[in-house]
């Protein structure tokens, strides 16, 4: 940037700001019609499309302090992809919107927008167009498109009998949080700070399931293990039972001893892993990337070992934080 280059969007303007954040970018076969005009035109291959929502608040869900712009536009992607994927569907279009203050840099927002593309690039999309507006803080909200497969995989289908199981790290996000609330040393600790950063959504664990998987409900975890199996438990009529010893992870324990915390409580219910969770018909073998961490009951809730957890489940907005 040299010295006569915009420093901040209130240099650049609203006009040349989206025309910044678009330059350069190829939209692939999902997106018709991308920005420039009124709106986009997503392509619906299916006749039909999965669709999601998601908000990110500056010091309600991401730190500047914390995290580089690249970050923050990851996370805001891969946990909107993740909503879609745990659909079973695969995600084809982005809208993204951002609030910012007028003095907020143009550095802040090339990155955030690279974080962006990035993200939506690891699970097969493209940006189609947003909108952007003078905001207090940096509020983020993304919309998710995908195309579904045959049948949309709900969370109402499980069944007793049926087995739980996850695709993808439990724990880390929260980790990784407890290092940055704490004070505790970063540098001790790189990946569970990452894994809080940014999630990893397995989405290949999802979208290449074969159609022999036999998968009756699935949701991804954004608020908490207990909280997000609770949503398949209560839509499903069922009770659904973690096994402890399954969901443990040696990883964390170094992180939780040095920090004098509990790793599964970290694993239970921390949220902003987005790792998958679903549930399979009984009998059926488990794919590549899935593990079994409990069973489908009779009954409601979910319980840990067959008793209840001491505790919120979960994030739940407007009572934490």
């Amino acid at each position: 940037m040299t010295d006569n280059s915009p420093r901040t969007v209130r240099d650049l303007g609203e006009f040349a700001l989206i025309e910044r954040m678009n330059a350069g970018r190829s939209y692939g076969p999902g997106v018709l019609v991308g920005p420039g005009d009124d709106a986009a035109v997503i392509a619906a291959p299916a006749g039909r499309y999965v669709v999601s929502t998601d908000m990110l608040v500056q010091d309600r869900h991401f730190r500047l302090d914390w995290s580089r712009p690249e970050h923050i536009g990851a996370k805001a992607i891969a946990q909107n992809a993740a909503d879609v994927v745990a659909m079973g569907a695969a995600p084809s279009a982005f809208v993204v919107s951002l609030g910012c203050p007028a003095d907020t840099a143009v550095d802040f927002v090339d990155g955030l927008v690279d974080g962006m593309w990035a993200e939506a690039d690891r699970a097969g999309a493209a940006i189609a167009g947003g909108d952007v507006v003078h905001s207090p803080q940096v509020v983020i909200s993304v919309t998710a498109f995908g195309d579904p497969r045959e049948h949309s995989v709900l969370r109402s289908g499980a069944s007793p009998g049926d087995v739980v199981a996850v695709a993808g790290r439990l724990g880390w996000s929260a980790a990784g949080l407890a290092v940055f609330t704490t004070g505790a040393n970063r540098d001790a600790f790189p990946e569970v700070v990452a894994a809080h950063r940014v999630p990893q959504p397995d989405y290949a664990a999802v979208l290449e399931l074969p159609a022999t998987a036999a998968v009756t409900a699935m949701t991804d975890i954004s608020d908490g293990l207990l909280a997000d199996l609770g949503h398949i438990a209560e839509s499903s009529t069922v009770r659904i039972d973690v096994d402890a010893a399954a969901v443990a992870d040696p990883a964390l324990r170094p992180v939780a001893e040095a920090l004098g915390a509990e790793a599964l409580s970290w694993i239970l219910t921390g949220g902003e892993d987005h790792a998958f969770a679903a549930t399979f018909r009984a009998g059926t073998p488990l794919p590549a990337g899935w593990r079994r961490v409990g069973r489908v009951c009779s009954g409601s809730g979910v319980t840990v070992d067959g008793a209840s957890w001491a505790g919120a489940p979960g994030w739940e907005s407007f009572v934490d934080g």
